[in-house]
C-alpha cells in the first residue's frame, strides 16, 4: 500500500490533521529557504498556514522539528519496518540496509524527495538544525537498538556489534545522502536508495583497506 493510499483510508479528521501537518512542513521549508531559518518567526509560519500556535505544537515541538520533518518521517518509518521485518538469517547490517530501503519506499512519492532535499540543504547552513538532527539521530539509534534487543535476542544498547552495525548503516546513509543532495538532478527516492545500496556495498572493503594503498587503482 502506498503512503497516499494509506492516507486516503484514514478518517476525515485524521486526513485533515495530516494535510495541516504537511502544509506546515511545506511552508516552513519555503519560508526558511527564502529568508533564513532564524528570520522566520513561529507566528509568521502559523499565519502562513492559517493555524494557531496550539495547532503547531500538536504537530511539532519546535521550528527545528518542522524543518527536519522529512528525515524524521523516514526514520520513524525505519523503526516501524524494523518492528515487523523477519529474522531470516541476514546479517544485522544487511537487515538494517533492507529496512531503510523499505522505509524510503514508504515515503510520499509526490513530494518527500523535494522536501528532504530542501531540508538537508537548509540544515547544512544552520548549526542549530544540525545539532537538533544529531540529537534526533541518537534517540533513533537507541530506539532501533531496543527493537533489536527485544526481537532478535542481541543485547541492544549494550552490544557493541549491534551498535557498530547501526553506525555503519548511518555512515553509509549519510555518504549516500551527501552525494544525492549535491547531484545536479534526479533527486528521487529510488536514486537515494540506489546510492545507499552502493555505499553499503563498500563497507566490507572499508574494513580491509590499508593505509598507503593506491585507492585509485
Amino acid at each position: 500500500m502506498t503512503p497516499k493510499t494509506a492516507a486516503a483510508q484514514l478518517p476525515l479528521r485524521e486526513r485533515k490533521k495530516l494535510r495541516t501537518r504537511q502544509a506546515l512542513i511545506d511552508s516552513a521549508l519555503e519560508l526558511f529557504g527564502e529568508r533564513g531559518f532564524d528570520a522566520v518567526t513561529l507566528n509568521e509560519l502559523c499565519d502562513a498556514v492559517e493555524v494557531s500556535k496550539r495547532t503547531f505544537f500538536r504537530n511539532f515541538n519546535s521550528k527545528e522539528d518542522v524543518a527536519l520533518a522529512p528525515a524524521q518521517d523516514l526514520w520513524a518509518a525505519f523503526l516501524d519496518v524494523l518492528e515487523d521485518c523477519p529474522a531470516d538469517g541476514r546479517t544485522l547490517i544487511a537487515l538494517f540496509e533492507d529496512t531503510l530501503v523499505v522505509a524510503l519506499d514508504r515515503m510520499d512519492a509526490d513530494g518527500w524527495a523535494e522536501r528532504a532535499l530542501a531540508s538537508r540543504r537548509l540544515a547544512a547552513r544552520m548549526p542549530s538544525m544540525d545539532a537538533h538532527g544529531l540529537a534526533f539521530c541518537d534517540r533513533t539509534s537507541r530506539a532501533a537498538l531496543t527493537v533489536v534487543e527485544r526481537r532478535f535476542g542481541l543485547l541492544g544498547t549494550g552490544d557493541v556489534r549491534a551498535r557498530l552495525a547501526l553506525d555503519m548503516l548511518l555512515a553509509a546513509f549519510h555518504r549516500a545522502l551527501d552525494g544525492w543532495v549535491t547531484q545536479p538532478a534526479g533527486h528521487t527516492r529510488a536514486d537515494l536508495a540506489r546510492r545507499l545500496r552502493a555505499a553499503c556495498a563498500e563497507l566490507p572493503g572499508a574494513l580491509t583497506v590499508k593505509a598507503g594503498m593506491d585507492l585509485a587503482g
